[in-house]
């Protein structure tokens, strides 16, 4: 998991990043980096540690331009190391990325063949010297020509020094949304990141590709067809990123459960009519009634509070229910059978291991819940029904209100 944010605009954009960043750190420790466009081309810093080291680095070497992209980063491939944290530069193109290319060792080889040379131990300097690789003066060539050589998932920022007015976005299985503002567009991970800036957001999906300039956005299909996306509104407001006098956010958020539990159930029961109201999930009465069994999905803190919440519906609703831990259940061939109601439960709804083993559960004759806290993530997108759990922005990396 890493932290991806761009800016394209008339600001500066070294300070929008490197906010962007701190408000991205609980996605990454290991290292972090900003390129910014500036007159001499495209500069970079990067360093070890965490968001404080960078913005000491650039204190020293400052960086101005108004076009960047920004990472923090948690090592998949490679070592924590200056030479391993993003951005990874190759010709014309820096690119960051979140996710892991599988074939990245036969590209590799591939392209050293040609002549190219490797400066890193990651898997995303591939992309960078694919791009190179294709590159003939057109952009939207050499990105389209690069993503059909990759496999596996990947969010991408990418900026192109002789293509100054553009940042691409790209997204295959890994979160990215681009913000909107006036003059000014934003690219991130994940919504803190850009919402003292805008409310205004694109999720991307899976194979969609976006050119971001000043003015404006458009999001195509990896093979160029043209996608007409809507625009949401995000609720929160800035000041609720922050962690409202407490040390840390974990610590903010444990003490945020109480509120948090009580924000989710408001508007779901009626006292007065003695009645459970969960429209959003699709169910209808009679359907819920012939379910035989019930199925939870998830990883890490979500995994444990399904584990406490089999035996809530177990005691209260009396229907047999399992837990799976996410990542295991693609795997162990699990027996399908009609009239199951197969619960995925997620913080981000962006889980790699849940939505994976949701997706199995897709060929079933039963129903597909989602509990998320992100309204638009992937799992609330993949979802035949979902309950969002209105828990506000999560910032720590254990699920606290799960």
């Amino acid at each position: 998991m890493c932290g991806i944010i761009g800016y394209i605009g008339e600001r500066e954009a070294t300070p929008v990043l490197l906010e962007g960043l701190r408000r991205l750190e609980y996605r990454g420790y290991d290292s972090a980096g900003v390129s910014v466009l500036s007159k001499k081309g495209i500069e970079t810093r990067r360093s070890v540690g965490k968001i404080a080291s960078l913005e000491e680095l650039i204190r020293r070497r400052a960086l101005k331009g108004k076009v960047g992209l920004g990472h923090t980063r948690w090592a998949t491939h490679g070592r924590p190391s200056e030479e391993n944290a993003h951005p990874h530069a190759a010709g014309p193109f820096v690119v960051v990325h979140n996710g892991i290319i599988e074939n990245h060792l036969a590209l590799k080889k591939r392209l050293e063949a040609a002549g190219h040379r490797f400066d890193s131990e990651t898997d995303t300097e591939v992309v960078a010297v694919l791009l190179h690789h294709y590159w003939k003066g057109d952009l939207r060539q050499a990105v389209f020509r690069a993503l059909a050589d990759l496999k596996g998932s990947y969010a991408l920022g990418i900026i192109c020094r002789d293509e100054p007015a553009v940042i691409v976005a790209a997204r295959e299985g890994s979160p990215l949304i681009v913000g909107r503002g006036k003059g000014e567009n934003f690219l991130a991970s994940d919504v803190p990141a850009i919402v003292s800036h805008t409310r205004e957001v694109t999720y991307l999906e899976n194979g969609e590709v976006a050119f971001i300039g000043r003015d404006g956005v458009r999001v195509t299909t990896d093979k160029g067809k043209t996608r007409r996306k809507k625009t949401e509104t995000i609720p929160w407001d800035p000041v609720s990123v922050e962690r409202g006098g407490f040390k840390h956010f974990m610590l903010k958020e444990i003490h945020e459960q109480k509120e948090a539990c009580l924000n989710t159930f408001r508007g779901r029961f009626s006292e007065e009519k003695g009645k459970i109201l969960l429209e959003e999930t699709g169910l209808k009465k009679s359907r819920a009634k012939r379910f035989r069994r019930v199925r939870l999905l998830a990883c890490g803190t979500s995994y444990y509070a399904c584990l406490a919440g089999e035996h809530m519906i177990e005691r209260i609703a009396g229907v047999p229910t399992e837990v799976d831990l996410a990542s295991e259940f693609r795997y162990r061939g699990a027996v399908s059978e009609p009239d199951v109601l197969t619960v995925a439960v997620s913080q981000s709804g962006e889980t790699a291991d849940t939505l994976a083993a949701f997706g199995e559960a897709a060929g079933e004759d039963g129903y597909r819940l989602g509990i998320c806290n992100v309204v638009g993530s992937s799992l609330a997108r993949e979802a035949d029904g979902v309950l969002t759990t209105h828990a506000g922005p999560e910032i720590g990396v254990a699920s606290t209100k799960a």
